[in-house]
């Protein structure tokens, strides 16, 4: 893959991922009770759906899933300091437990550089001279 010479290092393989994806999702089936509300799952930005796809296919209990999307980079590398919300919740999460799938700036597995990267099966740090 042509995308893999960007790449630094990788800080996490595809198969590390998946076990990881796999305790969690183990972990949220046996801390929420069956008979509560079903909790939602919330993806922070577009860079969360690849990891929060994985990770709902392998919860063992009813859920709902929606997405928000906060802004502060507008089309640069740096954030502006004022975040926007230019997506919100379309469920009502009242009474509800609520798990966010934050989107960190690093790349592969969903989360993007200028909206590129998101295909790595794994998670990564791009070499300086391809974001410099």
């Amino acid at each position: 893959m042509a995308l893999d010479s960007h790449i630094e290092k990788v800080l996490w393989t595809a198969g590390e991922i998946s076990d990881r994806v796999a305790e969690l999702a183990a972990e949220i089936t046996s801390d929420c009770s069956p008979n509560s509300p079903a909790p939602a799952l919330v993806g922070v930005a577009t860079g969360a759906f690849v990891f929060l796809a994985d990770l709902v296919r392998q919860i063992k209990l009813p859920i709902s899933v929606d997405f928000i999307r906060a802004d502060s980079y507008g089309a640069g590398t740096e954030s502006t300091g004022a975040p926007r919300l230019s997506l919100d919740l379309k469920l009502d999460v009242t009474g509800k437990h609520v798990i966010l799938c934050p989107d960190y700036f690093v790349v592969g597995y969903g989360m993007d550089f200028a909206e590129a990267y998101r295909n790595l099966p794994y998670v990564g740090v791009l070499k300086p001279e391809f974001y410099s």
